[in-house]
């Protein structure tokens, strides 16, 4: 059976305080072990009132110490916002602490606002680069430093699991450094970008072969339409954002759907809801198999995010039932 894993993005709920997202994502990890999902990954996010997670390698310390089995990691660090060398150190140190159960999941998006990337201190150009920081990256840890007299310490010889989060050029550069790829699984363009990745892998030290990740957002209710339901804040939130510039926390679904929408925000929302796939537990298990078979993934990095903590986990526990993970 092809393993489940899940990303947690921290979301913020209406009237709930951010640290209380936080708290939520650990206790959401301890849950996730006991579903027996195979890994369980935090997100990285700066300046989003909906979102709390904003230092990664951090909130996925605070995860691996309270659980014991399953992998941690991060989907992803954002590595045009960081130093190579800080990122090398940050995991070294988490794959010290907690051997063999670390993953480095790298993307190569910059901040959303020009306010965002000043404070960070890059450019959108930044994302350009992401293929010359990675090399960087990846050789302090095999002890290939681009700095002479330089070492990442204590990250030099470990191997904690690295992942390209990307879609487009990212493939390309995925597989060209020898490493697993995580896509989302329901764009258009997905099943050519996974078959450009196949075709140019070169085996590393990192991956012998190619590793597909698909990634989902997935819903899973007693019903079709109640599983639509737990989309909806998010769907808005996201609606928000392209609509107004800013991600706000998550609102209860018959709160958005009573919203007096502009155009264009009813637009955004019904696109936003596009590509999520929801239903019953025995219709998503076919609708991702389907997804399997397309793109010849080895992996579901699912998600979800809704305003109802105990019905979003009711989601993954119905899934966790039809799609048994393997460890």
């Amino acid at each position: 059976m092809t393993r489940l894993s899940i990303l947690d993005r921290s979301l913020v709920r209406q009237g709930h305080p951010p640290d209380e997202a936080l708290r939520g994502t650990v206790r959401f990890a301890r849950q996730a072990e006991e579903l027996g999902y195979h890994r369980f990954w935090v997100s990285e996010h700066h300046s989003v009132p909906g979102a709390a997670g904003s230092a990664p390698t951090v909130l996925a310390a605070a995860v691996a110490a309270a659980t014991s089995r399953i992998r941690v990691g991060t989907g992803g660090v954002m590595l045009p916002n960081h130093r190579p060398l800080v990122v090398a150190e940050q995991f070294g140190v988490l794959e010290s602490l907690y051997p063999g159960r670390v993953d480095m999941g790298l993307g190569r998006s910059v901040g959303f606002t020009g306010g965002i990337r000043r404070a960070l201190g890059v450019g959108k150009e930044e994302a350009d680069e992401f293929g010359d920081r990675l090399a960087e990256l990846l050789g302090f840890f095999t002890g290939r430093s681009a700095y002479p007299g330089v070492h990442a310490l204590p990250a030099e010889g470990l191997r904690p699991q690295a992942f390209v989060l990307a879609m487009g050029a990212g493939a390309d550069i995925a597989a060209a450094h020898g490493l697993p790829l995580v896509i989302g699984a329901t764009g258009g363009r997905a099943r050519e970008a996974v078959g450009r990745y196949r075709a140019g892998f070169r085996p590393s030290t990192w991956a012998a072969r190619p590793y597909v990740v698909a990634a989902v957002d997935v819903a899973v209710g007693p019903t079709a339409r109640e599983a639509a339901l737990l989309q909806v804040p998010e769907a808005w939130s996201t609606a928000h954002a392209r609509a107004r510039g800013s991600f706000p926390p998550l609102l209860p679904p018959q709160e958005v759907l009573a919203l007096e929408m502009t155009d264009r925000e009813r637009a955004l929302f019904e696109e936003a809801r596009k590509g999520r796939v929801h239903g019953t537990a025995q219709e998503v298990a076919l609708e991702l198999a389907g997804l399997v078979e397309l793109t010849g993934a080895d992996e579901v990095l699912v998600t979800m995010n809704t305003y109802d903590l105990d019905r979003r986990l009711d989601s993954y526990r119905r899934l966790a039932a039809v799609w048994p993970a393997t460890a």
